[in-house]
């Protein structure tokens, strides 16, 4: 195959997490590859900001160690991850209750001994937190409040539940009827406390759609995902991953701050490196630059998030949970978490991280009233005074995360055509793993139209403590 300056294989545009792993396929069969990106950096959405020793993600996304493509893809078997504590904390009339950790898979005896576990010891499961302002400190939360998830016998129900979904075969999940997230889990047979105090929080979290319109197809991936692993993030930042994966390429592989004029499956026209010609092009951006390249792609509408990072005189919560807020009245935080105790690498010592996310706000209001909402908010949930609390940074994306409603096809083409291809989380799911996953799918159907074998392998990726 031919290999010079102004030619490759294969030219990529965008170097993203989608494009760096279809790169990454590509040139572990022997193909040669060029991969643009018109930013300074590479990462897309998972880049990481750093400032002043703090290490701070774009948009805040979160992994889980069932994602499948973590295993599948060999330059992230060096990928180091921070576990948050299983489950999640979730805030509910002035308490943390602990929620979502799968006890035994479903049946009905894993019912029985669930509710028998949560029945003997339900003070285990609560922490009050004390209401700033109000003078009473922690007798302030009501000692005989139910907690979001109901009684130990809707508990139980929602072990088993999740043990149910967790050994579920993917394919019996999409044979499910499909529709709006919301309106599926009226019938999943929990009751309507433990849907809205646990499960509609968990889920926006894990969808970053707080109205729930995602299909409800996606919705049962996420929970199964979430009931089969951790969740988790990478050490060092979000952009650790892209940066793994563009370790593992050629040098001068990857060109940054590389601006395209104009495309086509024998070649790329570029400001700084002149035309490139190639025998493939695969367009990796985002879904609407995507669609201003090729055009007739659909663009999706899209999720907004913002997220606020906060550093305080002391942490607020010492375990690396992660705190969704049950109540849902309370404010514009969807979910918070102390970064530096998920992963201390983030922050320097003795400044904790408090990393902090608002969803469904399309143009956010002016910094300062935010920030005066969300520590009003966040002191309610850590029950603690925000006041000498630093506001770091804002960083609000309005198409953070492409939209995902019912019908929606789990596995969009990523062949358009011989020579010309397309990948991103806008073909697959909206998650790293959907990412990754329309990365390598990209990849494996240029390697066959090119009539080459891919390199195939599984490994067992590494967490950190």
């Amino acid at each position: 195959m031919l290999s010079t300056e102004h030619h490759a294989d294969v030219v990529i545009i965008g170097a993203g997490i989608a494009g760096l792993s279809a790169a990454h396929q590509l040139t572990r069969a022997g193909v040669t590859v060029t991969v643009l990106e018109a930013a300074p950096y590479i990462g897309g959405r998972m880049a990481t900001e750093h400032l002043d020793g703090f290490r701070l993600d774009r948009i805040g996304q979160m992994l889980n160690t069932s994602y499948p493509e973590l295993l599948r893809t060999p330059a992230l078997s060096d990928a180091a991850l921070r576990m948050f504590s299983p489950g999640v904390l979730v805030h509910s009339e002035g308490r943390h209750h602990r929620a979502g950790v799968t006890v035994v898979a479903g049946s009905a005896r894993g019912a029985l001994t669930a509710a028998r576990a949560l029945a003997s010891a339900p003070r285990a499961r609560t922490h009050r937190t004390r209401t700033p302002h109000a003078g009473t400190g922690p007798r302030a939360a009501r000692l005989g409040s139910r907690p979001p998830l109901g009684n130990a016998l809707d508990q139980a129900r929602l072990h088993a539940a999740f043990g149910r979904l967790a050994t579920t075969p993917v394919n019996r999940l999409l044979a499910r009827p499909e529709r709006p997230a919301l309106a599926a889990l009226s019938a999943r047979g929990l009751p309507a406390r433990t849907v809205d105090g646990f499960v509609r929080p968990l889920l926006s979290a894990l969808l970053c759609d707080p109205d729930l319109t995602t299909s409800s197809r996606c919705a049962d991936l996420a929970l199964r995902s979430f009931a089969r692993g951790r969740l988790c993030v990478p050490e060092g930042g979000a952009t650790a991953l892209p940066e793994l994966l563009a370790a593992t390429l050629p040098p001068g592989t990857v060109r940054t701050g590389v601006c395209v004029t104009d495309a086509s499956i024998s070649s790329v026209g570029t400001k700084e490196h002149g035309e490139i010609s190639c025998r493939s092009l695969l367009v990796a951006t985002g879904a609407r630059a995507a669609a201003e390249l090729l055009p007739g792609l659909r663009v999706p509408d899209f999720h907004p998030v913002t997220v606020l990072h906060h550093t305080a005189p002391t942490a607020p919560l010492t375990e690396p949970a992660l705190l969704l807020d049950g109540d849902r009245r309370g404010g514009p935080v969807a979910h918070t978490t102390v970064m530096s105790a998920v992963d201390p690498s983030r922050a320097p010592a003795g400044r904790p991280l408090i990393s902090s996310t608002v969803l469904g706000l399309r143009t956010p209001p002016p910094e300062a009233e935010l920030d005066g909402a969300v520590r009003a908010h966040l002191a309610t949930l850590y029950g603690t005074s925000t006041a000498d609390w630093e506001l770091l940074a804002v960083q609000h994306d309005s198409e953070a995360v492409p939209a995902m409603p019912a019908p929606h096809d789990l596995r969009r083409q990523v062949r358009l055509l011989s020579g010309l291809y397309v990948c991103g989380d806008h073909r697959d799911t909206s998650t790293v793993q959907g990412a990754l996953s329309s990365g390598r799918r990209a990849a494996y159907a240029i390697l066959a139209d090119l009539g080459v074998r891919p390199d195939q392998g599984t490994l067992r990726l590494p967490t950190a403590a």
